[in-house]
């Protein structure tokens, strides 16, 4: 059971990087108030937990209706999260953790960022979406245990959001350089952890060739 809460806490914290996602949140707000980036904040944080709530019932019953099984999706899901390993590795911007430069401008230009770009993507993104769904389906089964996994969920969304709502001072105390090396080794042990549900389902589908 604490294997199980570790896991899966260090796996959404490190893919959905509250720290990491601070400067980008004081970007795309740099003309709204303490009060409006509050909202924003807390608006961003509810839709994304909403978002992963929904991907963490659902992503099992999805992945069944459309004949895929979870080997398969352990395998694309831990090279979806290989690639954005290299990404925080290499402190570089990309459509798997961050919007596009379209979708950057598009999102500037809105009233209400809250939504899009801070919900979705760069919350709720490919990878965290991907990660909550591996997690429930390893966890099938076990009601305690998917229990558990929602709880360290929304633990990590308060979080988010605790550093959401500190940007300023995160950067204060940071400085971009501060945040760069704390991604840096965040994308280390999301590399390690994409390894790892690569070669989970590798294993689970040799042993589902081999039963047949």
């Amino acid at each position: 059971m604490v294997e199980t809460l570790v896991t899966a806490f260090v796996t959404l914290f490190v893919v959905i990087d509250p720290i990491g996602i601070a400067p980008i949140f004081a970007s795309i707000t740099p003309r709204d108030t303490a009060p409006q980036r509050r909202q924003i904040a807390v608006k961003g944080v509810t839709v994304a937990a909403a978002v992963l709530l929904a991907f963490a019932l659902g992503g099992q019953a999805l992945l069944g209706a459309l004949g895929i099984g979870l080997p398969a999706f352990q395998i694309a899901g831990g090279l979806l999260l290989l690639l954005l390993s290299i990404d925080m590795v290499m402190v570089r911007h990309s459509g798997l953790r961050d919007t596009a430069p379209g979708e950057a401008e598009e999102g500037m230009q809105r009233s209400d960022v809250s939504v899009f770009p801070l919900g979705i993507p760069l919350i709720a993104g490919p990878g965290a979406l991907t990660s909550i769904v591996l997690l429930m389906g390893e966890a099938e089964g076990r009601l305690t245990a998917q229990g558990l996994i929602l709880a360290v969920m929304l633990a990590v969304l308060a979080i988010t959001l605790a550093c959401l709502l500190a940007t300023a001072r995160l950067l204060r105390v940071l400085g971009q350089t501060g945040i760069n090396v704390v991604t840096r080794v965040f994308g280390i042990i999301t590399a390690a952890l994409a390894v790892q549900f690569i070669l989970d389902g590798l294993a689970a589908s040799a042993l589902f060739e081999g039963s047949g």
